[in-house]
């Protein structure tokens, strides 16, 4: 019988050789199947809190960039956003509706170096001052009104940026409400009346007693605007407080009869509201602010500040609708003719300006902390996270 033969030597089952290349193979094999158990035992989701940090924190340096491009647009671009942290924030035109317009860039390198500790919040007011203020003075035909409607915005570097070596101050002008929140221009700066007034028909929130920013009239109000005058229609220089409140007493209640359809002083008391307006300071006057607003309100009746209002004055029938039914605090209307209307609130007394906006601090510039762009927004819908606004 012929048995067919190989010419290669034949390996005994017992050859080292295939022995050790079979332990070598069985040994891969199971590396192979050990990592993959392995992968499979040890894996777990991605803690859902440390995600969304992680993802909080690559939002912000994606809206930080945007922004950062947007502020440095050149002089006379004007900016708008609606989401709080200015990530959306895009250039416009300055004709329309903005929050934000640019007027310079300022650079600290040469005061704050590299190791340099960030400002607390008192230092970036003095900065932004320092130099944005000339800035904005250069900018402007005219001066910069301290109680006036334009007040000084900056975007400024956040903690991390500033420990990365950012030292940039992105300045503008905004207009901030008394309640903090930044309101919409719709004109170029240059040509805007700084004058604090508001349009007639506005109705301003009451917070804490006094005057917040413009609300629904149907909700709980501290003033109804009623008609805005302009003091240079009858003062060719600048009037004292005395002068100004005798000549617009009379005015306001002609306005007021006739905004409301035939109500008088009179029958606004009855109703618990007071007549009263704003005044201008000399500085304002100085700065080419001369209109004021007339409006309507009441005070509590320990007059130690606004009680609340609900509904238009025009809806002179229901007047009962009007105030907050639970507490009876707005019968402070007992002054009808407005005392110490001149001040632009009668029994306000609690540092409301005269044109029925709060206290910018006396430079021109609120801190926002970020209502408008330290990450806050900006603060104010306010204005873009590591912002200091006039907000």
């Amino acid at each position: 019988m012929m048995v067919l033969m190989s010419d290669q030597p034949a390996h005994r089952p017992d050859d080292p050789a295939l022995r050790t290349r079979v332990l070598m193979g069985g040994a891969f094999v199971g590396a192979l199947v050990a990592m993959a158990l392995s992968w499979i035992f040890s894996w777990v989701p991605e803690d859902p809190q440390v995600l969304a940090e992680r993802q909080a924190e690559e939002k912000a340096e994606q809206v930080a960039k945007v922004r950062e491009a947007a502020f440095r647009s050149p002089p006379g671009s004007c900016l708008n956003w609606t989401e709080a942290d200015a990530g959306d924030v895009h250039k416009v035109s300055c004709d329309g509706e903005h929050l934000f317009e640019v007027v310079g860039v300022a650079d600290l390198k040469s005061e704050h170096g590299p190791k340099a500790p960030p400002p607390d919040d008192k230092a970036w007011r003095e900065l932004t001052k320092e130099h944005c203020g000339p800035l904005v003075e250069d900018y402007l035909d005219d001066p910069l009104d301290p109680e006036g409607k334009l007040s000084i915005g900056v975007l400024r570097p956040d903690e991390k940026q500033w420990a990365n070596g950012n030292r940039t101050l992105h300045c503008g002008l905004q207009w901030v409400g008394p309640g903090g929140g930044l309101q919409v221009l719709t004109e170029p700066a240059n040509d805007l009346d700084q004058s604090y007034v508001w349009e007639p028909g506005t109705c301003l929130a009451l917070v804490d007693k006094t005057v917040g920013d413009p609300i629904d009239c149907d909700t709980q109000h501290s003033y109804e605007i009623v008609a805005t005058v302009d003091l240079s229609d009858e003062f060719d220089s600048y009037p004292s407080e005395d002068e100004q409140k005798e000549w617009l007493e009379p005015k306001c209640a002609k306005l007021v009869h006739k905004y409301t359809g035939g109500k008088d002083v009179e029958a606004l008391a009855k109703d618990g509201l007071i007549l009263s307006w704003d005044t201008r300071s000399e500085e304002s006057w100085e700065a080419g602010s001369t209109l004021v607003n007339c409006k309507v309100g009441a005070t509590l009746e320990d007059h130690s500040g606004l009680a609340p209002v609900q509904g238009s004055v025009k809806d002179s029938d229901e007047k009962d609708d009007k105030k907050d039914g639970d507490d009876g605090d707005d019968k402070g209307g007992d002054d009808s003719s407005d005392k110490g209307g001149q001040d632009g609130g009668a029994a306000d007394g609690d540092g409301e300006n005269a044109d029925g906006g709060s206290s910018d601090g006396g430079d021109g510039e609120n801190d926002a902390g970020g209502d408008a762009p330290q990450e806050d927004g900006a603060g104010r819908p306010s204005s873009p996270g590591g912002q200091e606004s006039g907000g």
